[in-house]
C-alpha cells in the first residue's frame, strides 16, 4: 500500500493529473464513463464514474437490485501550490528571468524554498474545430526559489512573514534560453501560439520516500489529501455490490473553500445523483427515504500532535503518526462528526481490527473544515470526518505514518462491504 500510495502521488502533481489517474483507475476496473452534456443510460448491477472539468470524479456502482442507500467517501485532489499568472515571466533583474506566480491554498511557505520545481496542470488550445483541453507536466528540474542567504539578515515581507509577491517568486532561466510558454508547448507537443490558456501549478519535485529508524514514516508532497484519495479509490474499486449505492468522491478546490463548479459545495454531487435517479426510475419520496439510511466518510487528513510543539495541540486528545483512523470533532460545526455518527466509524473500525483516535482542536485555535459539511448543504446525510494524522500539513513536503494508509484502506474496505439501515433507535450496521 505504502509503494503504490507514494506512487501515485508522484504522479499526480496537480488535481488535474490526479483526477486523470484515478480516471484510468477506474477504466482499468471495468468502469463506463458518464459525459455530462449526453443522456445517462444506467443499468442495475452496473460501474460508472462522471469526471467534471477534468479536476473533480465521482464514480458509483448501483447494486443488482433497487439501491437501500448511498456509502460515500469523499476526498479532494487540490493541495496548496504556486499558480502562475497571465503572462507570467517578468522582467529581467540583474539578468535573472523569475515567474510571476500567486499562491493557492494556505501553504507553509518557507516550505517552498530551495527545493527543486516545475509546472503541471492543463492548457487550452486552439483548434480547428474549437478548443482542446492537454495536460502538462514538464517532467523535469525546472526552477527553484532561492531563499536569502543568512548573511544578508532574515527575510521579511509586509509583516507577515515571507511575502508572496516579492520573495516567492521561482527563478527560471538567465536573460537567454526558452521561454514558460515555449517549455509548456514542448512538453504538450502543441505550438505556443496556439494556446488560448493554462491552469498551471507549481510542485516539488522531490519524491516521495519511506524513513524511519523501521521505515515507520513517509515524506512527500500533496500527502493531504492524495493519501484519502488513493486509499478510498483502491478501496472502492475492490469492494463487491452489496444494496447500498457505494460511491467514490474526489473533489477539487477544497484548499480554498470548495467554491467552484469542481468544489465540494458546487452541485456536481447532487447533479449525479438526480440523474442516476431518473435514469433508474425513482421517484423523488423513494430518494429522500434513502438518504436516512445513507453515509458519508468526509476523508481529509488531521494534524498529529507535533513534539516540538506539543502546546499547539489539545491537551487530551493528541493523535500521533501510526496511530490509526483519526475521528474530527469541531462544536461550531466544521467537521460533522457526532455522537451517531463517530460511533459508526468506531465500529466499523472495530470490525476491521483498525485502532482509533480523536482530534479536537486546542479551544482558543480555530480550526479548518473540510468536506463533510458542504456537501450537506445540498444533501442532507449523516456524515463523519476522519483522516490520518500527519505532520507539516500544508508543506511542500509532508510527513505521515507508513501504517495509516492502510488502516485507512481497511476502514473504506468495511465501510463499503456494509449497508446502513435507519431504525426508529438509530442505525443498523
Amino acid at each position: 500500500m505504502t509503494e503504490k500510495l507514494l506512487e501515485f502521488i508522484d504522479s499526480s502533481p496537480s488535481p488535474y493529473h490526479a483526477a486523470a489517474n484515478a480516471e484510468q483507475a477506474l477504466k482499468s476496473a471495468g468502469f463506463k464513463r458518464l459525459y455530462e452534456h449526453e443522456d445517462w443510460s444506467i443499468e442495475r448491477g452496473g460501474k460508472y464514474y462522471a469526471v467534471r472539468d477534468g479536476a473533480a470524479v465521482i464514480a458509483f456502482r448501483v447494486p443488482d437490485a433497487e439501491y437501500t442507500g448511498l456509502n460515500v467517501c469523499a476526498s479532494h485532489t487540490d493541495s496548496p501550490s504556486f499558480k502562475l499568472k497571465s503572462s507570467p515571466e517578468l522582467e529581467p533583474v540583474n539578468s535573472l528571468v523569475r515567474l510571476n506566480v500567486e499562491g493557492y491554498g494556505g501553504m507553509i511557505r518557507e516550505s517552498w524554498f530551495d527545493r527543486p520545481l516545475s509546472a503541471a496542470g492543463r492548457i487550452a488550445v486552439r483548434g480547428s474545430c474549437g478548443i482542446e483541453i492537454k495536460l502538462v507536466n514538464i517532467d523535469r528540474d525546472l526552477m527553484v526559489i532561492p531563499s536569502l542567504a543568512v548573511h544578508m539578515g532574515k527575510a521579511r515581507g509586509d509583516g507577515e512573514g515571507v511575502n508572496i509577491q516579492n520573495e516567492l517568486l521561482p527563478l527560471l532561466r538567465g536573460d537567454g534560453g526558452k521561454t514558460i510558454t515555449e517549455l509548456i508547448a514542448e512538453s504538450a507537443a502543441v505550438r505556443a501560439e496556439d494556446i488560448a490558456g493554462c491552469d498551471l501549478c507549481l510542485y516539488n519535485r522531490e519524491r516521495g520516500t519511506v524513513f524511519g529508524a523501521d521505515n515507520e514514516f513517509i515524506a512527500s508532497g500533496r500527502i493531504d489529501d492524495l493519501e484519502n484519495v488513493y486509499a478510498s479509490l483502491a478501496a472502492f474499486i475492490e469492494a463487491e455490490n452489496g444494496t447500498a449505492m457505494n460511491m467514490f468522491c474526489a473533489f477539487n478546490n477544497e484548499e480554498t473553500g470548495s467554491l467552484t463548479r469542481t468544489g465540494a459545495e458546487s452541485t456536481f454531487f447532487e447533479d449525479t445523483l438526480e440523474r442516476i435517479n431518473e435514469s433508474l426510475g425513482i421517484s423523488r419520496a423513494s430518494y429522500l427515504k434513502k438518504l436516512a439510511s445513507s453515509f458519508i466518510m468526509s476523508a481529509d487528513n488531521a494534524h498529529a500532535a507535533h513534539p516540538s510543539y506539543m502546546s499547539k495541540a489539545d491537551p487530551v486528545n493528541r493523535p500521533r503518526l501510526n496511530g490509526g483512523v483519526v475521528i474530527k470533532y469541531n462544536a461550531s460545526g466544521r467537521y460533522t462528526t457526532d455522537a451517531v455518527s463517530s460511533a459508526i466509524v468506531k465500529e466499523l473500525c472495530r470490525r476491521a481490527q483498525v485502532p482509533v483516535q480523536e482530534y479536537h482542536n486546542r479551544s482558543d485555535i480555530p480550526g479548518g473544515s473540510t468536506l463533510g459539511n458542504l456537501m450537506n448543504r445540498y444533501i442532507s446525510v449523516l456524515s463523519a470526518d476522519i483522516g490520518a494524522a500527519q505532520l507539516a500539513m500544508h508543506s511542500a513536503y509532508e510527513t505521515a505514518g507508513a501504517k495509516d494508509a492502510e488502516y485507512m484502506y481497511r476502514l473504506f474496505r468495511e465501510f463499503y462491504s456494509h449497508s446502513l439501515a435507519a431504525s426508529e433507535n438509530g442505525i443498523i450496521i
